[in-house]
């Protein structure tokens, strides 16, 4: 267990954000849930309401032997809009910010160095505005957000939101994805 690492990420709604990293080589676990606020025990009910502080993210827990922070930093930048603040796409409200949590001090130096690469080659200008932060606590979401993509892939959202999603990351990142 010493080459496994947590990592949570926030890029607007958990259950795109699960579905895209359940698919990666090298991810052991995605969970999503709530981090970010001050609140003791965040609900669904209360963080989308916007007032909790806390973001809708995912807990990844990853082999770093198989797969690196930074392979999953450029999945997760190429996987939501890290230039819209608190946003994406009909997700509007601070609960779907984008931002990383680190666990480790080696975690913040690749996440702040892989900001500023993105920063530094943006042809049009636009900066990343996704926050880095230590992580203090991750609340785990109800049972039903876990895996919502495989259980419901006839939903509207499923189907319109999450899946062009999904195509886009299996194009870009195909030697990423288990069973490649």
């Amino acid at each position: 267990m010493e080459n496994i690492e947590t990592v949570v990420f926030g890029g607007g709604c958990f259950w795109c954000t699960e579905a895209v990293f359940k698919m990666l080589k090298g991810v052991e676990s995605v969970l999503p849930g709530y981090a970010g606020g001050e609140m003791l025990a965040p609900t669904y009910e209360r963080v989308s309401s916007g007032t909790t502080g806390y973001a809708e993210v995912v807990e990844i827990k990853y082999d770093k032997s198989v797969i690196n922070l930074k392979d999953l930093l450029t999945v997760f930048f190429a996987s939501h809009d890290p230039t819209t603040l608190n946003r994406q796409g009909a997700d509007i409200g601070t609960q779907y910010r984008s931002i990383v949590f680190y666990t480790n001090e080696t975690q913040k130096e690749i996440m702040e160095k892989f900001v500023q690469e993105i920063n530094d080659s943006s042809i049009e200008g636009q900066k990343v505005v996704t926050k880095i932060e230590p992580l203090n606590k991750f609340y785990k979401a109800e049972d039903y957000h876990e895996d919502y993509y495989n259980k419901n892939p006839a939903n509207y959202y499923c189907q319109v939101v999450i899946n062009p999603k999904l195509q886009k990351v299996q194009e870009k990142f195909a030697d990423l994805l288990k069973n490649h």
